[in-house]
């Protein structure tokens, strides 16, 4: 398969015990799915019993009370940093985050688990268009808490039967789980992650990122068009990009005054 020169300078291959390439077709792997999973993840209820009420809407707000975090948000901070091993050109690799830094964009994005329903068609989609991404000087990396083996067993399962068929980008191993939990997208008691999207600057900070639940796929269109606002936001720091901006429209001056001229173009 072929790999961009630069991707294939940033990705060192680690020896390991195990052939990486199987030359039967006969590996196969069906982990079995939670039920949830085909589903919803379902917010949690505080087990603490609740006195009744006849105001049924003050019950409800007393039985799901939700905190605000003390952690600063990812956003406009470092992403965390990590090492892992993962599957690339069916052979198994590792991948550090930082040695994109001053190198690539980053597309970091989370799935719950290999061979499933919605992840496949994620996974085959950002593939298909690496080439574009490619052009943005941005890397894509996929991760989920399945092992390498599976990851491998996964791409060399035929796309028609649900495989991923060869990948353009690397699928990282968090079996420890440690990334999804730095990223705040693991689900502790399925032991998955939540469908997290990040962009990643080529100073290493997270510039965007989007969350969503099991059972909703997510849009490369909005990604690369967020990736494309992002970078030009970036090389002009005195405009701004207004809703649904794509490059080659007009854009936004953060003023009182100056924005008008954006306005009344609309």
């Amino acid at each position: 398969m072929a790999s961009s020169a630069a991707s294939a300078a940033i990705l060192s291959s680690n020896p390991t015990l195990f052939s990486p390439k199987l030359s039967s077709p006969s590996l196969s792997f069906s982990p079995s799915v939670p039920k949830s999973f085909v589903g919803l993840r379902k917010p949690s209820i505080s087990a603490r019993p609740h006195s009744f009420s006849s105001n049924r809407a003050s019950h409800s707000r007393r039985s799901f009370v939700v905190k605000a975090s003390s952690e600063v948000p990812l956003v406009g901070n470092k992403a965390p940093d990590f090492e892992a091993e993962a599957v690339f050109d069916q052979e198994f690799i590792n991948v550090k985050l930082s040695d994109y830094i001053g190198k690539k964009y980053v597309i970091l994005f989370f799935y719950p688990l290999d061979f499933t329903f919605v992840c496949p068609t994620e996974i085959t989609a950002f593939s298909d268009r690496h080439a574009e991404f490619e052009a943005l000087n941005t890397e894509i990396l996929g991760v989920s808490v399945d092992s390498v083996f599976s990851h491998l067993a996964w791409v060399q399962t035929d796309r028609k039967s649900g495989g991923l068929g060869d990948l353009k980008y690397p699928l990282i191993s968090d079996v420890t789980k440690s990334i999804s939990k730095s990223y705040g997208v693991l689900i502790p008691d399925q032991g998955i992650a939540l469908r997290g999207l990040f962009i990643i600057d080529k100073e290493g900070i997270i510039q965007h990122s989007t969350i969503n639940n099991l059972a909703i796929g997510r849009s490369v269109d909005e990604t690369k068009r967020t990736l494309q606002a992002l970078q030009y936001v970036q090389e002009n720091p005195d405009e701004v990009c207004p809703a649904g901006w794509k490059p080659g429209e007009k854009s936004m001056k953060p003023d009182p005054k100056l924005s008008k001229e954006y306005f009344a173009a609309v």
